[in-house]
């Protein structure tokens, strides 16, 4: 089970499924901040040990950009390497991996871990500069490069069978680039092949959001009528989570499971193709419908089965998914993920209610 883990997520994961955690003590755990919670600043100096970071950083973000504040970039990284915020901006992630000489895979995984997404081969910018790192050169030259290249066309809409291999194709063909001249070349012959959205999230949203409009369905009932976003939004996803964009006096925990939770307006854009599909989203959509698309058998239903052999197939299961999805994998030093790994650990109730419960505990004073 120990998929690209630390030992310090490797020890969280054994406290999961060893601790025996009621829901309250869960929501206590993480609630006192026991959880050894990863941040951007550790992240990095484990990508980057060299002791010159903060200035290689300092100055990849005040080189050729006269309008910056050398003092307010100076905060900023500081904020960054001592873990109290990160970057949320892609732009910014790949300024920094250009400034640390990052791999293709390094930035890949710091972008996962800031925006819920690695490089997305469909985007044009994330293609460009992905070249660009992989053949060593520099943040400037990929910045005027790609700015000389034609606007991308913006579709809002995923074709109805969109190739689920596409993102690949592209990541393939991109590879075998070795000049500049044929990478102008390969993106003008594939223009078309580009979007923002990624088409893979997208269906695994599809599936499991049908799950939820289509309860009756799903039973072989076709009488009842189909729920409306608002009802899928009350009745499966809110899950206790308090309403509202506050966060103040919220803990950090608290702050980082309610940051960028759903909501009913996020799920008409995503289903209406104006938005991606959240990290956040996909998870608790697993842990709402168990990853129960059909009814057809599964032998993880039956008694023989132990608490071990099931999480471990959730695990591998998850990992799959947001592999497929271009997503970082499941890290017990996330808080979210935590909680996730935590509900379907669930034996005697569905996982969604085990995680409501623990939610509803980590709330209950604010």
């Amino acid at each position: 089970m120990n998929i690209a883990l630390t030992h310090a997520s490797e020890e969280e994961l054994d406290r999961i499924l060893s601790s025996n955690f009621t829901p309250a003590m869960a929501a206590e755990y993480l609630r006192e901040e026991r959880i050894a919670l990863r941040n951007f600043g550790e992240t990095l100096r484990e990508i980057y040990p060299e002791p010159d970071l903060s200035s290689r950083l300092a100055a990849a973000f005040l080189t050729n950009n006269p309008k910056a504040n050398p003092e307010s970039v100076q905060r900023r990284i500081r904020n960054w390497l001592s873990g109290s915020n990160q970057p949320s901006n892609r732009e910014d992630i790949f300024r920094i991996a250009f400034a640390l000489d990052l791999t293709e895979q390094q930035s890949s995984y710091l972008l996962g871990l800031c925006t819920g997404y690695g490089i997305h081969y469909r985007e044009g910018r994330d293609v460009i500069y992905s070249w660009f790192l992989r053949t060593d050169r520099g943040y400037s030259e990929a910045q005027e490069f790609f700015a000389s290249l034609p606007p991308i066309p913006r579709f809002d809409q995923v074709p109805k069978n969109p190739s689920t291999h596409i993102t690949r194709e592209l990541q393939n063909i991109f590879s075998h680039v070795q000049t500049l001249d044929e990478l102008r070349e390969c993106y003008l012959e594939n223009l078309e092949n580009f979007g923002a959205l990624h088409m893979r999230a997208y269906t695994y949203f599809e599936k499991y959001l049908d799950q939820l409009i289509h309860p009756s369905s799903a039973l072989g009932n076709t009488i009842d009528p189909d729920y409306s976003m608002e009802a899928v939004m009350e009745l499966y996803l809110s899950l206790k989570m308090p309403s509202g964009k506050t966060r103040s006096g919220y803990t950090v925990t608290q702050k980082l499971i309610k940051q960028n939770w759903p909501n009913t307006t996020a799920l008409k854009n995503i289903r209406n193709h104006k938005e991606d599909v959240s990290r956040k989203l996909l998870l608790l959509l697993y842990v709402i419908t168990e990853n129960v698309l059909d009814e057809k058998y599964s032998e993880l239903d039956e008694e023989y089965i132990t608490l071990q052999e099931k999480v471990e197939d959730h695990w591998w299961t998850l990992n799959a998914i947001l592999t497929d999805c271009g997503m970082p994998l499941l890290d017990p030093r996330n808080a979210t993920d935590w909680l996730v790994l935590y509900a379907i650990t669930a034996t005697d109730q569905p996982m969604s209610e085990r995680m409501e419960q623990v939610i509803e505990h980590i709330f209950a004073d604010t």
